[in-house]
């Protein structure tokens, strides 16, 4: 008995259901396990509320302002996580997070206010003295798992990316058609923007956090690094600074900025006080530098840098190839972003010039400039090349001084040996003279 296959069970329609039934399983597991963490997180947020945030309140340890910069707005993202909790429970999960979003703005305040709870928390730790044992206490109890407060106040801000995962992936494994597609696609994009906020935030502290420890490597307050809005710290390390009239090159220290080079020298280490930081020499901007690799293209060892100022003109070196080129890299980077900014501001003015016309067409106008940038591609080209012959030239200069100073050296060395034999010979011929 032979069975004919039915419309519904062709090879599409199979690869097609497949690829639903993979989707799905997908989907369940990744909802399986957002459950689990948010459970767990629940968790860990109702420690901090109970055994800190109330138990506080109540007996008065901190002032009410020092424990709301302690602890901010942890008491309603724990209200709202508990809601949203109830509804990934019943398996409602673009209900919940639906409900869940319009409260992220909790999650936006906790993380602009998180650095500033970390200092207030250090500094009652060492100064309230019942705040310390109270916050000990605390932490030895077996729910806590040995875990700190320290440990469950950056919960929040993680849980925050796990969300943009989670949600992703949910989404991802959910057809467009179905009824939670829609919701789920709305929450990853505002779970987005508060992420984004977060890492931001982070990253605002951390070049915060640099350019203090640069501030503090130099000596005195004549440069200063801070305050500067929109100023990032990008590097810092040494290179050789060649002389442009052939002297040794010199080892300098150097500190990039996204606007700003910074040419420093080490202070004395006798120095009673400065010691161990660095005197600055030079502050070089740079909105209007020119950044060319001299040599260094290839695998060779080591590299040259040409940095070209309004009034100045620096030749980088580095004996090791990959720092070189990670210097180059980093200097490019930093002057082509100053300058598509200034082109943005200035872009309006460039759009509304009216095209040049040619001396006959206007024959009333006077004589137009030359155009500066004529042929910039040859004189790109030439300028290139006279550098490397410069960089060459430096390097021969520097290789033929050292042969100067050898021959001169032994120059001298047979000098005083033929004037030594000489004055011995004068001794010998006294002496025989004595004897006769």
């Amino acid at each position: 008995m032979s069975y004919a296959p039915s419309p519904t069970s062709t090879p599409g329609n199979r690869s097609v259901q497949e690829q639903r039934e993979r989707w799905d399983r997908k989907r369940i597991r990744a909802a399986r396990e957002l459950v689990q963490t948010e459970r767990s997180y629940c968790d860990q947020l109702d420690l901090v509320t109970t055994y800190f945030v109330e138990i506080l309140k109540a007996k008065g340890t901190l002032r009410q302002d020092i424990r709301e910069s302690i602890f901010s707005s942890i008491k309603s993202i724990h209200l709202v996580n508990q809601s949203l909790l109830t509804s990934l429970e019943q398996g409602r999960l673009g209900v919940g997070f639906e409900q869940f979003c319009p409260h992220l703005q909790h999650y936006a305040t906790y993380a602009d206010n998180f650095h500033t709870a970390n200092k207030v928390l250090l500094v009652q730790m060492k100064k309230n003295k019942a705040f310390r044992r109270f916050k000990k206490l605390q932490e030895s109890r077996a729910e806590f798992r040995h875990l700190k407060l320290e440990d469950l106040l950056p919960l929040p801000l993680r849980r925050v990316q796990q969300y943009k995962h989670f949600l992703r992936d949910l989404t991802e494994n959910t057809h467009p058609d179905h009824p939670e597609f829609q919701q789920l696609s709305r929450a990853v994009r505002a779970v987005s923007e508060v992420a984004q906020r977060v890492q931001d935030n982070a990253r605002s502290h951390d070049n915060h956090l640099q350019l203090r420890r640069v501030q503090k490597l130099l000596k005195g307050r004549k440069t200063k690094v801070l305050p500067a809005p929109g100023r990032w710290y990008i590097r810092e390390g040494w290179l050789k600074l060649v002389p442009l009239k052939g002297a040794d090159a010199k080892p300098k220290m150097f500190f990039l900025f996204s606007d700003i080079l910074l040419q420093t020298k080490p202070c004395s280490p006798m120095h009673p006080t400065s010691g161990d930081k660095f005197s600055c020499q030079h502050v070089y901007p740079l909105r209007d530098c020119t950044v060319d690799k001299v040599f260094g293209h290839t695998k060779s060892r080591g590299g040259l840098i040409s940095l070209t100022f309004p009034k100045a003109k620096l030749l980088l070196m580095s004996s090791d190839q990959e720092d070189i080129s990670d210097w180059f890299q980093s200097l490019s980077l930093a002057v082509g972003r100053l300058t598509s900014k200034s082109t943005v501001v200035n872009r309006r003015d460039e759009l509304c010039r009216r095209p040049l016309r040619s001396a006959a067409e206007s024959p009333s106008a006077g004589p137009s400039p030359a155009p500066e940038n004529h042929q910039p591609g040859r004189k790109r080209l030439m300028v290139s090349f006279l550098e490397r012959k410069c960089g060459l030239w430096l390097l021969f200069s520097e290789l033929f001084l050292y042969i100067c100073r050898f021959m001169s050296i032994l120059v001298c060395r047979m000098f005083v040996i033929a004037h030594l034999s000489g004055c011995r010979s004068q001794q010998s011929s006294g002496l025989s003279c004595t004897i006769l």
